[in-house]
């Protein structure tokens, strides 16, 4: 006798009263499979793998064919495993290979990618031999499993290279994976919750931003051409070098500007042109600071936004901040659409970190692989690419490759000094150089000399700050800054400034603001800052001290210095070596600065430029040797390679090991205005307080644990809302300083952070 029964994918709720509504209003589970398999083959049909894509959203969830789960909908049950079911659906019907690929997304489309190892039920292996599932073959009455032929797969991504074997097909699974959950999330959410869905705005063509930037660039050229000098006419020349080189052809490209050289437009320039020549989905900026990134999102927003426009142009994502479901009702449109478009990066312009880039390529879980779909056919541009971390190098330039050679990325490196990465990168990949004359650009922005003098004491540091009207000190450590600063305060108790990550974005843009006035205007200026200041912040002093530290750390100091090149005499980098509080005991940084410190000295041997490519592309040569056994160092592509006969992929143990910060931090917000103090209170007594969180981050410090816990202890935090933690004592927090670094407040070992 046939069966008659419908069965239901997702029930509804009264949106107001929150019961249960008829099953009239519930959404036909053959709908909503229906529904994920059309939107995860728009996104795998992007790489060649739409029908695998479309496979994977009409098996994913088959187990809710069950009568146990259908009373689990009808709440006459406890919670029924549905994911296992179409995971041994397809691993039988497609084979070990591809059903393999197709069983990783859907058993792991709730829970993560699971692990592919034997030996554990959990895993995948014991998950496709569990027996104990709910009968799910009622199935067959609504739905045909499609059958492969080799068109089906005649584009899918496959491994350039042997060696990439394990890498390029463990990264397609991830790439199946996002597809498939970004589907199942926006069919749920426009059923269960339409209002989200329509929250979704339309986004603006790149074709459009392109005449935008275009309109913003004409204003600047107006402005260099009011105010002729070589540098000017140099960064026009960038500019014009990276709009040409926009009509090559999709691939890697390296761009190797001086600093000061104008890179941030000019970048951007090229992905918007490149993006628009080859019909690329969007562009994807990726920072290594947090401290800067809202610095670039606003001048991105300031080319390409419409003033008032709600559609989210420029998407600014990185963790500051998470955003609970319970507080999406509270936002405001603008918000809305921000918010929902850092879950899948939905939006033409994406400024984002390394952290968030990079972790997210290694990652297991939905809710951070939601957005690798949307990296294919992108343009993504690597600022400051030198700052790739050694650790996890090997790993980030494979995925990077794989982005490039099998999914359509074009990928720019772009930096002031150009790692020397083309010895490592896999398959032969070559990178285009996007300037034809870096050599002599260098000349031309070569505004510094460069000098080591040895050991110099706080002491000796500060005696030579204070004989100087206009200074910078680059100091590695929070510790060092302090020490110094308060010494230099004893010599010079005016014009000084003290600059670092315990001060909140809004107190360093205030300090900042008054630097450049006291530069301007000529008055005392002296400077000591940790690495913060390197990061793209525009200052110019004609003198500027370095503690040791890698050549590429040096050549950002010296762009802080003369940078403008108005100063005839030039400007003078001095580096030393500073007291033993001055050095991270963390990482290898010592063997890094003596890297640097050897390339000095034989710079000065042979009297070259330390500053000139040749010298640089010496000192990566050397680093990546010295450090070539840390290049991968927690052994990711190590742990593919052992799994790669039967697809036994670590998943979960990846996304654990790949980390890039080792310590995690937390967001702490701090009163340090009355604007601020406002915010706070309005948050705090406010129905969503997560709501007001993109308000609060300029008042928002990052600190570790054993900091937050020796807050709490002192009773100087309180948790509003369920994430925002707040400093309740302003007395915790220093006008000069920032936070403190109460003496209480000890880590096991020195921190060096920016």
């Amino acid at each position: 006798m046939e069966d008659k029964r419908k069965y239901y994918g997702h029930t509804k709720e009264d949106p107001v009263t929150k019961n249960v509504l008829p099953k009239t209003d519930w959404q036909l589970l053959l709908d909503h499979l229906q529904s994920v398999s059309r939107l995860a083959e728009e996104r795998a049909g992007k790489f060649g793998a739409g029908k695998l894509g479309s496979i994977a959203g009409l098996v994913h969830d088959l187990g809710k064919y069950s009568v146990e789960f259908q009373n689990r909908l009808e709440r006459k049950s406890a919670k029924v495993d549905h994911a296992t079911a179409g995971a041994q659906a397809v691993y039988k019907w497609y084979g070990p290979m591809v059903g393999g690929a197709l069983a990783y997304a859907v058993a792991g489309h709730h829970g993560g990618l699971p692990d592919g190892a034997k030996g554990n039920e959990k895993n995948l292996p014991g998950r496709l031999k569990k027996t104990d599932i709910p009968n799910y073959q009622a199935y067959i009455q609504e739905l045909v499993l499609p059958g492969l032929v080799e068109t089906d797969l005649s584009s899918i991504p496959i491994p350039k290279t042997k060696n990439m074997a394990a890498f390029s097909r463990a990264f397609f699974i991830r790439m199946l994976y996002s597809c498939l959950v970004d589907a199942d999330y926006l069919d749920t959410e426009s059923f269960m919750t339409p209002d989200r869905a329509a929250a979704r705005t339309e986004t603006v063509s790149l074709a459009t931003l392109l005449t935008r930037l275009n309109v913003q660039l004409d204003k600047l050229g107006e402005r260099s051409r009011e105010q002729p000098s070589t540098i000017n006419t140099a960064r026009q020349g960038i500019l014009a070098n990276c709009v040409a080189m926009a009509q090559q052809a999709p691939g890697l490209f390296t761009l190797t500007v001086p600093t000061g050289g104008g890179k941030t437009y000019s970048s951007l320039a090229f992905g918007l042109n490149h993006a628009v020549k080859y019909e690329k989905e969007r562009v994807i900026y990726v920072i290594p600071y947090t401290s800067i990134i809202e610095q670039n999102a606003q001048v991105f927003r300031e080319a390409l936004e419409e003033v008032g426009a709600v559609e989210p142009v420029v998407l600014e994502h990185h963790s500051s901040f998470e955003y609970p479901d319970m507080s999406f009702e509270d936002w405001n449109p603008d918000e809305k659409a921000h918010r929902l478009a850092s879950e899948n990066w939905e939006a033409p312009v994406v400024v984002t970190t390394s952290v968030q880039f990079f972790e997210s390529l290694f990652a297991n879980k939905g809710s951070r692989c939601r957005k690798l779909h949307n990296m294919v056919n992108s343009v993504i541009i690597l600022d400051e690419a030198q700052m790739l971390p050694v650790e996890f190098l090997q790993p980030c330039l494979w995925a990077l490759a794989e982005l490039v050679l099998n999914y359509g990325a074009t990928v720019v490196l772009c930096t002031a000094t150009q790692p020397a990465v083309k010895p490592l990168l896999p398959a032969g990949l070559t990178p285009i150089e996007i300037m034809p004359n870096p050599k002599e650009l260098q000349q031309i922005f070569k505004r510094v000399t460069v000098e080591y003098a040895g050991a110099m004491t706080d002491e000796q540091v500060a005696a030579a700050m204070a004989d100087k009207q206009q200074v910078l000190t680059i100091v590695n450590t929070r510790r060092h800054a302090r020490l110094l600063f308060d010494r230099l305060q004893q010599l010079m108790p005016e014009g000084n400034y003290h600059l670092s990550a315990r001060m909140c974005p809004a107190h360093r843009r205030q300090v900042l603001d008054a630097i450049r006035e006291a530069l301007k205007l000529g008055k005392p200026c002296r400077v000591v800052s940790t690495q913060l200041i390197e990061a793209g912040v525009d200052v110019d002093f004609p003198a500027v001290f370095r503690a040791a530290a890698g050549l590429d750390s040096i050549a950002q100091a010296a762009g802080r210095c003369n940078r403008e090149g108005r100063r005839p005499e030039g400007g003078r980098v001095i580096v030393f070596d500073p007291e033993k509080h001055g050095m991270p005991s963390r990482g290898r940084f010592q063997e890094v600065a003596s890297i640097a410190k050897e390339v000095m000295r034989r710079a000065a041997r042979n009297s070259e430029d330390v500053q000139s490519p040749e010298a640089i592309e010496f000192y990566f040569r050397e680093f990546f040797s010295e450090e070539e056994k840390y290049l991968d160092a927690t052994g990711i592509i190590q742990s593919l390679d052992a799994g790669k006969r039967e697809l036994a992929f670590p998943f979960p143990e990846i996304a654990e090991k790949f980390q890039l910060i080792d310590s995690a931090t937390f967001p702490v917000v701090v009163p340090w205005d009355t604007r601020a103090e406002e915010l706070m209170d309005e948050a705090e007594y406010h129905p969503f307080p997560a709501s007001r969180a993109r308000s609060l981050q300029p008042y928002v410090v990052q600190i570790y644990q054993h900091e937050l816990a020796a807050l709490e202890k002192n009773r100087a935090i309180k948790l509003v809302g369920g994430i925002l933690r707040f400093i309740t004592d302003r007395s915790f927090y220093d006008d000069c300083f920032g936070l403190k670094d109460a003496g209480e407040v000890k880590a096991a070992q020195d921190v060096w952070i920016f």
